[in-house]
């Protein structure tokens, strides 16, 4: 037990969020480890002349030097002994220790002293204790979802009719488009040449040169243009990379292309999606959009509150707890992207962003996070959200460990209960703030205009529900739940696109 371990244990406040902690280790307890530490050397070392187990301390101390002993127990104190001060003094480091360099070692009979500084979490408070404001889709399914979403169903089926032959082409036109292809050489490129084909401008196909030497003509016309092979390769110039510097175009507009999108009648609905009419197919989609919302609105809600909380918090957030966080969503992220047997290069591609925006949106995200952790501990502390040991024992039974108190106690030994107070602290903070939160119900156009006002930038998700500070006892394989946050913290933009279920887009 601790208790035993030490008689003192002092806390120093220094700037910068740091603190220097002193402890003094009894030395009956001392002595008890250097009568062990000698009679382990007796036994793991062989020593001419003496049996195992039988050399004097003397042989020993001759042998291997005067300071094996004392510097071998000097490690074995400190190292068990720091992390229990550290989880006594309720203290929450956010970076390693360090320790005095004149610590010296361990004598019999005499108590041991030493001490480390390290950089704790900050006490920061916010602007206001008032409750959240916040604005939330409705629970039910309005017929404007419903619309909305048949109309997304219609789109999977639309056909083409042609335009008025006076039609211009615009940047998203569609139309019959006839074209022959050369390289710098005048050599015919086979795979961009074709008597006929259905193109979409600003579908990415060809680059956006392509695109705009077509804006503007009609049914009818003729052109001819050069291009550059762009150095970032569309769909159909990535086979001519390093093959020809330019691509010239001779191209026809045949059609301007109108998208016919066809018309919900109990007839299509039969035949295309079937359902049995239209009244079933709205029922169908309704029942969609609640489920939907069952599952997309407690995590818009928790979002938006931790959001607005963090908005609240007054002071400096530690580099080191954001390189923390950064760290395990990181870990995290390329755990779960082997799991699913995805490439980081393919990742990358599909959510259409560079390695270097990646890091930028996770570091972003990290700092997000822990001004949110930070912002949970304040509310928790205003309104004296304590911790017991019963709640820190009741949580290591969550588990569901076959000896909850055996894992309870290595965690304690590995001074990591401060995490899991920590963890039940949050969780009870974020509810607090959810079930406190002035909420405003609004329309889901209403809501779709907000979002369109600022879209922020696409992130990429490293780690979309971020548990980090769960302790990671290395000699543990089952962890108590532990969260740093509310359950299933998501980043800004998963609540984002969690709205945009919710409103049935």
């Amino acid at each position: 037990m601790m208790e035993d371990s030490y008689v003192e244990t002092k806390v120093e406040a220094l700037q910068d969020n740091r603190v220097k902690v002193t402890v003094t280790v009894d030395a009956k307890d001392i002595d008890a480890r250097i009568k062990k530490t000698y009679k382990d050397f007796a036994h793991k070392y062989n020593f001419p002349g003496f049996r195992a187990g039988k050399a004097p301390r003397p042989i020993i101390d001759n042998a291997l030097g005067a300071e094996a002993v004392p510097a071998t127990v000097t490690d074995d104190v400190v190292n068990e002994t720091y992390p229990l001060a550290i989880d006594e003094c309720n203290l929450y480091p956010v970076s390693k220790p360090t320790f005095a360099e004149d610590m010296g070692l361990v004598a019999a009979g005499k108590p041991f002293e030493y001490s480390l500084e390290v950089e704790v979490k900050p006490e920061l408070e916010l602007s206001s204790y008032e409750p959240v404001e916040i604005d939330m889709p409705a629970e039910g399914a309005s017929d404007a979802e419903v619309d909305d979403q048949i109309d997304q169903l219609r789109e999977h089926y639309y056909d083409y009719e042609d335009a008025a032959a006076a039609t211009k082409v615009k940047e998203d036109s569609y139309l019959d488009l006839g074209m022959k292809a050369t390289d710098d050489a005048g050599e015919d490129i086979a795979s961009l040449t074709s008597p006929t084909r259905l193109y979409g401008l600003g579908t990415g196909l060809f680059p956006a040169a392509f695109d705009a030497e077509l804006v503007g003509m009609k049914k009818g016309q003729k052109k001819e243009f050069s291009i550059d092979v762009p150095a970032e390769p569309t769909v159909m110039t990535q086979p001519l990379m390093g093959k020809t510097s330019k691509i010239n175009f001779e191209v026809e507009v045949q059609a301007v292309k109108n998208k016919v999108l066809p018309e919900v009648t109990d007839e299509w609905v039969k035949d295309t999606l079937g359902f049995e009419n239209v009244a079933d197919l709205r029922t169908r989609v309704a029942d969609s959009i609640l489920e939907q919302k069952e599952e997309v609105l407690p995590r818009i809600k928790e979002n938006q509150c931790l959001s607005k909380l963090a908005d609240r918090l007054q002071g400096d957030v530690p580099e080191a707890m954001c390189e923390e966080a950064e760290t395990s969503l990181l870990q995290d992220f390329f755990q779960q992207l082997q799991r699913q047997g995805v490439s980081f290069d393919a990742y990358l591609k599909q959510q259409g962003i560079t390695p270097d925006r990646f890091k930028e949106d996770v570091k972003a995200q990290a700092a997000d996070m822990t001004k949110q952790d930070l912002a949970l501990d304040a509310w928790a502390r205003h309104y004296n959200m304590e911790v017991t040991d019963e709640d820190v024992a009741e949580e290591f039974v969550k588990s569901g460990v076959e000896d909850p108190k055996k894992l309870q106690e290595e965690w304690r030994r590995n001074g990591q209960l401060h995490m899991v107070k920590n963890g039940i602290a949050r969780t009870r903070a974020a509810e607090d703030v959810m079930e406190k939160a002035v909420v405003t119900i609004v329309e889901p156009g209403a809501a779709a205009d907000k979002k369109d006002e600022k879209k922020p930038a696409k992130k990429a998700s490293a780690k979309k529900t971020a548990k980090k500070d769960e302790a990671k006892a290395e000699a543990t394989e089952k962890k108590p739940a532990a969260k740093k946050a509310a359950p299933k913290k998501a980043k800004k933009d998963e609540a984002a696109d969690a709205e945009k279920a919710a409103d049935a887009e």
